[in-house]
């Protein structure tokens, strides 16, 4: 996807890197210094854009962004995430997500007469797990899921790039160069309304969900420390029909999708927009005739609209 117009939060939470810089960069004369850093709102807007990794979601689970005039700041993410029912006389639910990141922004180091841009990469990974229980509803093959979430979030400089740029502007090395980072846990819950209706002739899933997870940094680099809250509600829906072809001795299937996401909390105008709309088509293959763990394989592609941004992708989900 890409987007027009970067948010003024959003490039200001990626400059929280740069403070790093600044803080040990000391020239023979002047010192290098980036102006008008606040520390403590860019290390809460970084949170919250961690917030997208660790929330599982269809609409930003293969994420990628830039400011289409300059190029800059630069973020791409992709999200693999699934859940379960342990069975109808045990409704356990359980959950998890695994989330990679990476930012790629540019910085202007100053003294007041001299200045250079400094490329930074961050390379970010998250993983998420929930456990729910099913509860019936007066509504046929309908559930309310309440859900415990817990989410663990890890950022890593890569400098490498930069290292000989920086070093000849400060003249000194830099620690954050060694072992900048930044960790952050994550807890909440979730509550979800899901309606699963499955006939020889069709099949229909539907689930409203609403997710609150709080993240805090635990330690990594001081001059990194932060809060944030992700807050997402979200609509996804699936229609499955069988088709007349048939591989694997099963009809081959195709398939539907709707999804829409809303964004609130600290992710909202976090990225130039507060929500995405998904639409999907794409077809599923039926191997469950065979011995495998893989019973049924799915390739869809979707495209994805929201305030200032558009985008297409393509994913591929398996059911066991």
């Amino acid at each position: 996807m890409k987007l027009p117009q970067a948010s003024r939060t959003f490039q200001c939470a990626l400059v929280v890197f740069s403070s790093m810089l600044a803080a040990s960069a000391h020239a023979q004369e002047r010192e290098f210094r980036l102006r008008d850093v606040n520390l403590q709102k860019q290390a809460n807007s970084v949170l919250a854009l961690m917030g997208y990794q660790v929330v599982p979601d269809l609409t930003t689970s293969s994420l990628s962004i830039k400011n289409a005039s300059t190029g800059n700041p630069d973020i791409g993410m992709s999200q693999l995430s699934g859940g379960f029912t342990w069975s109808r006389s045990t409704p356990l639910y359980m959950e998890g997500g695994i989330a990679g990141s990476r930012y790629s922004p540019t910085f202007l180091m100053t003294n007041g007469d001299d200045s250079s841009h400094v490329p930074v990469k961050w390379n970010g990974l998250s993983v998420t797990a929930g456990v729910g229980w099913d509860f019936p509803t007066p509504i046929k093959e309908m559930v309310f899921r309440p859900i415990l979430n817990g989410a663990y979030g890890y950022m890593a400089s890569d400098l490498k790039i930069a290292e000989s740029l920086v070093n000849r502007l400060a003249g000194t090395d830099l620690d954050f160069i060694n072992g900048g980072h930044l960790t952050a846990v994550g807890y909440g819950g979730s509550v979800m309304l899901d309606y699963e209706h499955y006939r020889p002739e069709h099949e229909i899933d539907v689930e409203l969900r609403y997710t609150h997870i709080h993240l805090q940094s635990v330690g990594g680099s001081e001059a990194v420390q932060g809060h944030a809250t992700a807050q997402t509600l979200g609509l996804w829906s699936r229609w499955r029909a069988p088709t007349r072809m048939y591989i694997m001795r099963r009809p081959v299937r195709y398939v539907l999708e709707f999804a829409e996401s809303v964004f609130f909390g600290d992710q909202r105008d976090l990225l130039g927009f507060n929500y995405l709309t998904s639409f999907g088509a794409g077809i599923e293959f039926d191997s469950g005739r065979y011995d495998s763990i893989i019973t049924r394989t799915r390739l869809v592609g979707r495209y994805l609209i929201g305030e200032n941004v558009q985008g297409f992708s393509v994913g591929l989900a398996v059911s066991f």
